[in-house]
């Protein structure tokens, strides 16, 4: 690292800084600079800032500096600093350093994929220094970041007082409107940004399921279903995810000339996101099975030695031909469509649940509505589910203990009870979307036991039919469970006919007691 300094000739004279000009660091200093603010930029490597500044510096004023001290010093007080570095160890590195050089009351945004219980921490140890913090999920990659990303600040209201306006002056917009809102307090940002990214495993999973169906039992080449994720991009199921979908089985191998889908290898990815969602909805005890399954079926396509060995059992001897092309194509569009909303049910169940064990207040009618536009689930069908929530004032909050369950959950087993569920305990059973869901529920049926004869993969979508059937269901056989529980564990049990908590004495007289 070089010891050389940059020129500051106007101290106190930056609006905001950025610090960390990675690919999305830098998109956002470029988002600011064009929408009319003073940006101060950083990096702990120069080069990446005088990259910056030589390549975009007529797009706004940049006032770059090599050392956090000039950096710092560079902006007005009260001082906004927002982080853009890699989750983890070294933004709690980051933060330490640049909070050294800020005063009380200014504040610090960190605009990572930070995990929201560090989050919660940061904020604690930042608010005992006398300082602000926000965190701020920030969805819609590199391309958002700078033309428009979708935004969600969890902080207190003096911080969103001060942030707010920024980051919704770069924020997208539908309608006139910012995506950008204030989520609630400390972790809730980036919660509900970790639920985004767990729906959009979910969504990608379905997508991809989709294609495989349409791939084997039509015997088409990619570039043909592009044209049938283009033609469905113009129905219900418009989204990013369906549009750039088409572009990507368009897309042709410049090097074989052959579809670059089926030379790109069939392991994919994951940056933890999707796992968090998985690993926290467990412990809230929160259903989430479609996303679950998708985060699941990304760590098969990783297991090699498994698949291989896999590969050597015995296949199905159906065959899995269509013989109505037309129809096996409409059921495939339909049976996604209903396992989407089943995503993102599921995800607005979660943050529920959250909302209430962490005494956040989030209105997920607003939320939806963020999600409209710069992020990568933003979907046609996101207006029908902010509406849904907007029709009963959705906010949810634990209330300092108040019972606000709707009727319908009040019968709800406490362990399995998130309250603050108001009218729309299920968002699959809101008004708005019932009829369109239940209208696909048979397409969902048929593509699944089609898949399942066939055996072919379709965990994402049979997850999505189970849960739908699990929740509609009058009765469960949790029942037996509950017995099995109390035979081997004494765990006890509840009845439906009477009061009480009871245990049956198997293994002496079989007679059953209250216990309480």
């Amino acid at each position: 690292m070089t010891d050389r300094t940059f020129d500051i000739p106007n101290r106190d004279s930056a609006d905001v800084g950025v610090t960390g000009m990675g690919v999305m660091g830098s998109q956002l200093a470029r988002n600011l600079a064009r929408h009319g603010h003073a940006v101060a930029v950083h990096n702990v490597t120069p080069d990446l800032t005088e990259a910056l500044v030589r390549d975009h510096g007529s797009e706004g004023t940049f006032i770059p500096a090599d050392e956090m001290a000039d950096f710092v010093a560079s902006l007005k007080r009260p001082r906004v600093v927002i982080v853009m570095v890699i989750a983890g160890d070294i933004t709690d590195q980051v933060i330490d350093r640049v909070a050294e050089y800020l005063e009380p009351g200014d504040i610090v945004v960190d605009c990572g994929n930070a995990l929201y219980t560090d989050t919660i921490r940061r904020e604690r140890a930042l608010r005992e220094r006398g300082l602000l913090f926000c965190g701020a999920g920030v969805s819609g990659g590199a391309v958002g970041a700078l033309e428009g990303p979708s935004i969600m600040p969890g902080c207190t209201d003096e911080a969103y007082d001060r942030v707010g306006p920024l980051l919704e002056s770069i924020a997208a917009t539908v309608d006139g409107e910012p995506c950008c809102t204030h989520i609630s307090t400390d972790g809730s940002g980036h919660y509900v940004k970790m639920v985004h990214n767990g729906i959009e495993y979910a969504d990608m999973q379905l997508i991809a399921e989709a294609y495989d169906l349409m791939r084997r039992g039509l015997a088409k080449e990619p570039a043909e279903l592009a044209e049938v994720f283009r033609a469905w991009n113009e129905t219900a199921l418009e989204s990013y995810l369906i549009e750039i979908t088409a572009a990507v089985l368009a897309k042709v191998d410049e090097e074989t000339g052959r579809p670059l889908v089926d030379v790109i290898v069939d392991e994919a990815g994951q940056k933890g996101t999707g796992r968090w969602t998985v690993q926290d909805a467990l412990d809230l005890g929160v259903p989430v099975t479609g996303i679950a399954e998708a985060t699941f079926a990304r760590a098969l396509s990783s297991s090699i030695p498994q698949r291989r060995a896999g590969a050597e059992l015995a296949p199905l001897a159906e065959d899995f031909t269509v013989a109505d092309p037309d129809a096996f194509v409409e059921d495939v569009r339909r049976a996604l469509y209903a396992a989407k909303v089943v995503a993102y049910s599921q995800g607005f169940d979660q943050i529920t649940a959250a909302a209430v064990e962490y005494d956040w207040t989030i209105d997920r009618g607003a939320l939806a509505r963020i999600w409209r536009d710069g992020c990568i689930i933003r979907a046609r069908f996101l207006d029908e589910i902010s509406a849904a929530y907007a029709a009963d004032k959705p906010t949810v909050t634990a209330s300092a203990g108040a019972d606000t369950r709707a009727p319908e959950a009040e019968t709800a087993d406490a362990q399995g009870s998130t309250g603050g569920v108001e009218s729309v305990p299920l968002l699959l059973a809101a008004p708005n979307l019932r009829a369109s869901v239940e209208e696909c529920i048979p397409a969902l049926r048929r593509v699944v036991a089609r898949a399942a004869s066939a055996g072919l993969p379709v965990p994402a979508l049979s997850a999505s039919l189970a849960y739908y059937d699990g929740v509609r269901s009058e009765r469960l056989p949790a029942a037996l469970i509950q017995g099995l529980r109390d035979y081997f564990g004494s765990h006890t049990y509840a009845r439906i006919d009477r009061e009480g908590t009871y245990h049956t004495r198997w293994a002496q007289d079989g007679a059953e007691e209250r216990v309480k």
